[in-house]
Formats: C-alpha cells, sequence, structure tokens
C-alpha cells in the first residue's frame, strides 16, 4: 500500500513538473527577444548585441529569428559599408573556386567577388533540413484563391511606419544603432500577386509585392542623425544594445585603425590614396525572385564593399526569445 501511494505521488509529481514546464516554455518568448551577431574582421571577432521589439514588428522579428535559428546568417558578409550604413544578410564573398574568404587562409593571391545567396533555394532547403519558417507572404493567382491554399514565399510583409498602422514607434525608430531589415527595389511596375498576414489586425490582403516583401537582408544605421525617409520605407526592428561600447569603440574603431594605418603605409610609399572598399556597379538585382518578370528585369545597386578586408557575419544567436 506505501509502494502504492509513493507510485502515485511520484505519478502526481512527474505530472506538475510537466505542467509546469509546459506553463514556462509557452512563457518563454518575450516582447523584446536579444540577439548577438559576430563580425569578424581583420581576423578579429567583435559581438554587438542587439535587442528586438516585437511590439514595433512582430512578423519581421520572426522571421529574422527563424533565419538566424537556421544558420541562414552564417558566413555571409557585409555587401555594402558606408559611414552611416552596414549592410549585410544576402551576399557571400567567394574566390574564382567559388569558396568564401576565410581570414585563417593566405587570401594575397586570390580575387574575391561578391556572390548572391539563392535565398528562395536556400530557406526552402533549410526547410527540408528541418527549420521552421512562418509564412506571411502568399503568391496568389488571383483574389478567388484564398492565400493559405497558394505558394507561400518565404518572406516577410514589411512592417515599415507608413505602410503598416500597427503599433510601430513604441518601441524603437530609425536613429542611431537602429537594426533594419529592408527590401531590394523591383521595379515600377504594379503588381497585386501577393496576398499578406497583416500585422496591425491580423487580416489577410493583397498587397503590392514590390514595396512590402522584404527577404533576408538588413544593416545597422551608424548615423548619428535620426532619417525618417528611411523609417516610412524600411522596417525598424531592433536596436544596438550597447553602441559605443560594441560599435564605436570596437568595431568601428577596428575599421577606422585598419584605414587610417594603410593611408599612413600608402602615403608613406607615394602611392595613391588607400580605399577600403572596392566599388562594385551594375549588381543585379532580384535575379532568383519567383516572379519571372522580376528576375529577369533590370534593376541593378551600387555597393561600396570591403574585399581585401571584408568584414564578415560569422553568426547570428539569439540569445534571449
Amino acid at each position: 500500500m506505501k509502494k502504492l501511494i509513493r507510485r502515485m505521488g511520484a505519478v502526481v509529481l512527474s505530472a506538475a513538473l510537466s505542467v509546469g514546464a509546459l506553463a514556462m516554455f509557452a512563457g518563454c518568448t518575450t516582447d523584446h527577444p536579444e540577439v548577438t551577431i559576430t563580425y569578424t574582421f581583420n581576423g578579429t571577432d567583435y559581438n554587438v548585441d542587439y535587442v528586438l521589439s516585437r511590439l514595433d514588428a512582430p512578423q519581421t522579428v520572426t522571421h529574422f529569428i527563424e533565419l538566424a535559428d537556421a544558420g541562414f546568417y552564417d558566413g555571409t558578409c557585409i555587401h555594402d559599408y558606408t559611414a552611416n550604413f552596414l549592410y549585410g544578410g544576402g551576399y557571400r564573398l567567394v574566390d574564382e573556386q567559388g569558396a568564401a574568404f576565410d581570414y585563417s587562409k593566405d587570401n594575397s593571391l586570390k580575387t574575391f567577388s561578391l556572390e548572391e545567396i539563392d535565398y528562395f533555394t536556400t530557406v526552402k532547403q533549410l526547410e527540408k533540413d528541418g527549420s521552421t519558417f512562418t509564412q506571411s507572404v502568399w503568391r496568389t493567382a488571383g483574389t478567388s484563391v484564398k492565400p493559405q491554399q497558394g505558394e507561400g514565399l518565404y518572406t516577410v510583409y514589411g512592417e515599415q511606419k507608413g505602410k503598416v498602422d500597427n503599433q510601430y514607434g513604441r518601441d524603437y525608430s530609425h536613429k542611431t544603432g537602429a537594426l533594419v531589415m529592408y527590401y531590394s527595389a523591383k521595379g515600377d511596375k504594379v503588381r497585386d500577386e501577393v496576398s499578406v498576414l497583416r500585422a496591425d489586425d491580423g487580416s489577410v490582403q493583397y498587397e503590392n509585392y514590390l514595396m512590402n516583401s522584404a527577404t533576408s537582408m538588413f544593416y545597422t544605421y551608424l548615423s548619428p542623425n535620426s532619417n525618417s525617409t528611411l523609417e516610412q520605407q524600411y522596417c525598424v526592428f531592433g536596436m544596438a544594445k550597447d553602441f559605443a561600447g560594441q560599435l564605436t569603440n570596437g568595431l568601428l574603431k577596428a575599421i577606422t585603425d585598419y584605414i587610417s594605418d594603410h593611408t599612413d603605409e600608402e602615403a608613406a610609399e607615394g602611392e595613391e590614396t588607400f580605399s577600403f572598399t572596392t566599388l562594385q556597379e551594375n549588381i543585379k538585382l532580384n535575379a532568383n525572385d519567383p516572379f519571372e518578370d522580376i528576375s529577369k528585369g533590370d534593376q541593378t545597386a551600387t555597393y561600396e564593399t570591403p574585399i581585401t578586408a571584408p568584414i564578415l557575419i560569422k553568426s547570428v544567436k539569439v540569445t534571449k526569445y
């Protein structure tokens, strides 16, 4: 009898622990998840912590976290660098054989160039390998087709201010340290071929694919001045936690010191002014877009890409869900 009572007690305790664990798991997500992006520059790693906001951009935050958890960003590079922006998330830097730039190897005899990641193919493969991606944009044949029955586009409906009337502005704006997801221009043709799940009211509507669909690219805003124009265009979904300590006095100082050192070296040798970045002109955009008329379009971009001393994105790790 005593053994039976002990067994029953153990079962009750186990059930209670299971319920408690489930409750704890259910409550493990917060309004403000956190991620650490590890940048590698000149052979040294620099960790930059960001706080995200589900209040400002719930769909974008979910999308970014899912990409990070799947390892999508690992090994990508900053494809465009200026005094005001660190653009990344869509390209790798590879040599003639397609091998990624590696600071631990001798790269002096190699030629590197940007390689765009085939985003749509990559995420579909990651999903087959076990990752999960929440759909909020569907390709549809017309207004009579329910979006959930259409093809998910593995992209996110932009929650930028001025485009979506959600709770935007409760946390972050487009100021120094802002983490921003953006989209490539897809051309001037207006099209209504996608259905989107809106973050503000939960409704599904037909929207403009050109203006409101983003894939994986993001940037950190470095300027000391706020930018309301970009705030209207792109989705601010996070903020650097310690901009001064980890960026101003960390990664950005290392870049500034590197530029200064090499400028002095070339000046001493009577050579031309040192350039940290290499101009990449006429970079074709949207080559892998699922809409054929967009993938065959004429949209291009110009980037200032660090190639001799790349800024790599070693990893994006979620530290708080």
